[in-house]
């Protein structure tokens, strides 16, 4: 095939997701305006209340970030210093960032190769009397492998903190990413599957306890105006912000399955590259929230697609126990093999809802 190197392939286009469902977004919006109710109120409680009945749990909190999700569900299991918690050192920096801010350690464990998620294998021996949780992190939009990470938890009397930031409407054994551990937490940052128009996110739970926890926590620590039960955030999500989601939601399945058929086409187009594509296990339905790819060569691969217009990206070039900021634990090159190896090997390719077969195709003549 005739590559077009003028033709740019963006990375992703959120522009044409909203011209798709224009006016249900702008009279969305418009409702809220007039309404006056602009932080929390019923625009907020409804989407709550869609969002648990989603999940299949029955309390859904909305929060500022999927960020501020992370923390105020360790705060909810009342972690804090003296207190360890267990997750990968391959994942964007809010997932460790959300321990330290809760004054406890993160304690690193390796990824699978495969999946890149935590590998349950190696939990049981990072274990101490000051563990408190496991973060599995479902990366990319596939499901970590949850029912020996439960196992352990319930063996060793531990808390399971889901970050599904990345992976909404993901299922592990056809449950809902976010509905299996204690509490899980949702990222609407534009970019993901289900994203708003600026920051927000969601903490999901079954347990009426977390949730009144983390209601109160998003409230400045107030159950009642003025009165501070607890030191709390700043957290609550906005209600133009829920309304935006409310109308993305009803179609965010259909979106899930364009980006696996997207991902289905890449296979296809990729069978017999250098490149090694990604992996769906059985357990799982992946959501593509990233076509992420292994290439040997892969900073002289990325040069090469952005020299014929093509964006890609990398999640992510430096581990956690390799970056400044958690120069505090002590953790050396070396400390996880796995991760460290996949931060020069990975590289996400261009993936939403609307990309062209062209688009692909070209993205993958190039690799090729």
């Amino acid at each position: 095939m005739e590559m077009n190197k003028k033709r740019q392939v963006n990375f992703s286009i959120l522009a044409n997701e909203y011209k798709a469902i224009e006016k249900e977004i702008d009279a969305a919006i418009k409702e809220v305006l007039l309404s006056g109710q602009y932080i929390l109120g019923p625009v907020v409680k409804e989407f709550e209340e869609q969002i648990a009945a989603y999940c299949g749990v029955k309390y859904a909190i909305g929060v500022a970030s999927g960020s501020d999700a992370l923390i105020l569900a360790l705060r909810s299991l009342d972690i804090g210093p003296g207190d360890e918690v267990i997750t990968t050192p391959f994942t964007f920096v809010a997932t460790a960032h959300a321990i330290v801010h809760c004054g406890a350690k993160p304690v690193f464990v390796d990824i699978e190769p495969e999946t890149f998620n935590i590998n349950p294998d190696l939990i049981e021996p990072a274990i101490t009397k000051k563990t408190k949780a496991i973060i599995p992190v479902h990366l990319y939009g596939h499901p970590a492998n949850m029912d020996p990470i439960m196992k352990i938890a319930e063996t060793h009397n531990l808390y399971v903190v889901e970050d599904a930031a990345q992976a909404f409407g993901a299922r592990y054994n056809g449950r809902k990413v976010g509905s299996i551990g204690h509490v899980g937490c949702f990222s609407f940052f534009p970019t993901k599957n289900l994203g708003c128009y600026g920051d927000g996110g969601m903490v999901v739970t079954d347990n009426p306890d977390i949730a009144e926890k983390v209601d109160i926590l998003r409230r400045q620590g107030c159950r009642e105006k003025y009165h501070a039960e607890m030191i709390g955030y700043n957290s609550r999500l906005d209600a133009i912000q829920a309304a935006i989601l409310k109308v993305k939601l009803k179609y965010v399945d259909q979106w899930n399955e364009q980006r696996r058929n997207v991902a289905h086409r890449y296979n296809e187009l990729l069978y017999g590259s250098d490149v090694q594509a990604p992996t769906e296990a059985p357990y799982a339905y992946h959501v593509y929230h990233q076509y992420t790819i292994r290439a040997h060569k892969r900073d002289d691969l990325k040069r090469l697609l952005l020299e014929n217009g093509i964006e890609t990206s990398i999640y992510y070039p430096v581990p956690l126990h390799l970056q400044d900021g958690f120069k505090f634990l002590e953790k050396k090159e070396g400390s996880f093999p796995e991760s460290e190896k996949a931060t020069f090997e990975v590289l996400s390719l261009p993936i939403f809802p609307e990309i062209s077969f062209e688009c692909q195709e070209k993205v993958c003549a190039v690799i090729s």
